[in-house]
């Protein structure tokens, strides 16, 4: 009966170390990132705080900032080689070719977030959240894709 109850304890005591819930309330697994990946981030961008991590496919995303504590994402893969950031901004300092596909091919939808992202090249693209699809659009704010 001893063991049986050492090893419920147990398993209670990980399980509760693998989860964390959200501000939602939600469980999520806690995000085990590599030190090469924290290292990376604290060396590029050595003002982030509160960081939050995601799983990004393969890679590892950081967000923090703002009041939603994701005005910056940025994306590292497993060895700590950045890809891109993702800064938030106004829609209004989106170029306007992108508000007018918007308007123009989801009449009715408004931009719900707004993003420059700039990529370990220095090329600069921008999203746009349309009815919870990122639509991506080049420097200029030519149309390039619509992601889910």
């Amino acid at each position: 009966m001893k063991k049986t109850l050492s090893f419920v304890a147990l398993f209670f005591a990980v399980g509760s170390a693998t989860f964390a819930q959200n501000e939602k309330g939600e469980n999520k697994e806690k995000m085990v990132v590599p030190a090469t990946v924290k290292t990376a981030l604290s060396k590029k961008y050595p003002e982030a705080s509160k960081v939050t991590w995601e799983k990004e496919k393969a890679n590892y995303e950081a967000n923090w900032g703002g009041k939603s504590g994701e005005d910056n994402s940025v994306q590292f893969t497993p060895a700590g080689v950045f890809i891109e950031i993702v800064k938030a901004i106004q829609v209004s300092e989106l170029p306007s070719p992108v508000r007018t596909y918007v308007k123009d091919h989801y009449k009715g939808s408004k931009i719900t977030e707004a993003g420059r992202v700039t990529n370990a090249a220095g090329k600069t693209s921008y999203e746009a959240e349309v009815n919870k699809r990122d639509i991506i659009f080049d420097e200029q704010g030519n149309f390039v894709k619509a992601e889910n």
